[in-house]
């Protein structure tokens, strides 16, 4: 019978909750627990996927084709776990169903309110009803903080299933603890106020996360106890730490695990040591490398590319290697200054995206890699700037150019395919979720692979235009990877060069911490060679 850990904020956002339930996630799997986590969005769109990374971040996808939030990430790096569309949802989902239901109708009549209609579907959704898996813990990580209007509907879910499922459930707040640099002192009363809040909602937490700047003393954790009604081993901070993987540890040697499972009335046993991740960490502590790769694109956000910012570091870690991310904009980028801003990188990612904004500068940037024999890395949409640009300069079709942003050109190398023209629903033209792909053997990507089938996540609507196929092969660029049933490119390289790959599809997606992706891990040995 599943187990359900609640993971709420207060005070502001970008605490960290999504840190917090993947180490919570992290601890209890390192003790034999089947775990999932999933995320629960106040917004109101139906999932991530139209939204500007400015916005909400990087989108994440799951093997199942579901836009979601970049959380998700967070939680398939840490654990290893497979998520799906049922771990990401958003309060659009929520009343999409509800709506859907009435008009249907499934409620025989009645007046669809918040309560029941929408918070029952909350509950439903939070207990994973539609999923067949059987869980010991199942966490829910609420978006937004306390006091909120949107989240309403969220926290009295929670206050209800708290009620029908006694002793089931447990409430994890985390807040923040400022410290006011002019009175040098740590004030806990914002945390205070926003545990009051949420005890106002009917919903007591049992255990607190505080996350400081500043280490805190056992009389601050004894004072923040006996003002929230919290036992004072449940009461857990959460400093600023060199990389985020060292929470869970952290979390442990705060005895977090065992808080958990005491209030569950589990027992507790021994602590596990959980030696592959210690070991990764003495490895990103200890790593006597270094490397530089320069990230071309037009999101000047961290978040944007976050997948591909963890994955860098992770495959750099297992290289021995400390890797230091440069961003360029590839709006800025022309002929007069893409030497400037890239020679002192010793390897070059070209990022993925939508639209025509800063997509030249990325054509010019892949061109002084591939004449400069940079090790170079293209991602998606990164992936058909290479294919336009070996268009442009080695084929020789200067106006060579991507349907989506030239619906004129006569040189479509990268173009939508026929059934995909008719369809004018946002979303519904894309190729999302897990494909297969045939790797050509020999070639240098089946060489880092080490396999020559692969199943990859794809977030994309326009293709290599396969008309093209074999002038590419003849002129030295081939194709190595294939879908094997629609027959479409999805990998390319440049085998004379030292490292040259292009992916349709987002292997950032699927690197964690134990398993970093072998195509990461080959481009990072090529960069430091």
């Amino acid at each position: 019978m599943s187990r359900y850990i609640f993971v709420t904020g207060g005070v502001v956002s970008s605490l960290g909750k999504g840190i917090i339930s993947s180490s919570i996630g992290k601890l209890l799997q390192a003790r034999g627990y089947k775990i999932t986590i999933q995320k629960f969005d106040p917004y109101i769109n139906i999932d991530p996927g139209t939204l500007n990374p400015y916005e909400h971040g990087e989108c994440y996808v799951t093997v199942d084709g579901m836009e979601t939030d970049l959380d998700l990430g967070h939680y398939e790096r840490f654990t290893g776990i497979r998520t799906t569309r049922g771990n990401s949802v958003t309060t659009g989902r929520i009343y999409q169903s509800v709506i859907d239901k009435e008009r249907r109708g499934d409620y025989l009549g009645k007046t669809i309110q918040v309560v029941p209609h929408i918070t029952n579907e909350i509950k439903r959704m939070m207990m994973r009803e539609d999923d067949p898996e059987d869980y010991d813990f199942i966490i829910t990580e609420v978006g937004g903080t306390i006091g909120d209007i949107e989240s309403a509907p969220f926290m009295e879910a929670i206050r209800q299933l708290r009620w029908e499922l006694s002793g089931r459930t447990l409430c994890v707040h985390l807040t923040y603890v400022p410290y006011l640099k002019a009175a040098g002192d740590l004030n806990t009363k914002p945390k205070q106020h926003s545990v009051k809040e949420l005890q106002g909602m009917g919903i007591q937490p049992d255990v607190l996360i505080l996350r400081t700047e500043q280490h805190l003393s056992d009389s601050v954790r004894q004072k923040v106890a006996s003002f929230c009604n919290v036992d004072l081993e449940c009461v857990v901070q959460s400093e600023d730490m060199p990389s985020i993987y060292e929470v869970p540890v952290s979390m442990q040697r705060q005895g977090l695990d065992a808080a958990i499972l005491r209030k569950f009335g589990v027992p507790v046993g021994e602590t596990p040591r959980m030696e592959p991740w210690r070991r990764f960490l003495d490895m990103q502590k200890n790593a006597t490398k270094s490397a530089t790769v320069a990230l071309v694109g037009k999101y000047d956000l961290q978040d944007a590319y976050k997948s591909i910012r963890e994955s860098l570091n992770l495959a750099g870690i297992y290289n021995d290697c400390k890797v230091k991310l440069e961003f360029v904009n590839s709006e800025e980028l022309t002929r007069e200054n893409v030497a400037e801003r890239l020679s002192a990188a010793d390897g070059v990612l070209i990022c993925p995206g939508f639209g025509q904004r800063g997509i030249e500068g990325k054509i010019i940037a892949v061109e002084y890699c591939r004449e400069n024999d940079m090790p170079t890395f293209g991602i998606c949409l990164g992936m058909q700037m290479m294919v336009i640009e070996f268009a442009r300069n080695v084929l020789g079709y200067k106006d060579a150019n991507s349907r989506e942003m030239d619906a004129q050109t006569p040189h479509n190398v990268i173009d939508i395919m026929e059934d995909q023209k008719t369809i004018t629903k946002m979303g519904g033209t894309m190729r999302l979720g897990a494909y297969d792909c045939d790797v050509r053997p020999g070639s240098r990507t089946a060489e880092a692979y080490g396999v020559t089938s692969v199943q990859e996540r794809h977030r994309h609507r326009y293709e290599f235009n396969s008309q093209y196929f074999d002038e590419y092969q003849e002129k030295g660029m081939q194709c190595v990877g294939i879908n094997p049933e629609s027959g479409l490119v999805e990998i390319v390289e440049i085998p004379e060069k030292r490292w040259f790959i292009g992916t349709q599809f987002h292997p950032e997606y699927s690197s964690s911490v134990l398993n970093p992706h072998p195509l990461f891990m080959d481009f990072i040995k090529h960069v430091l060679k």
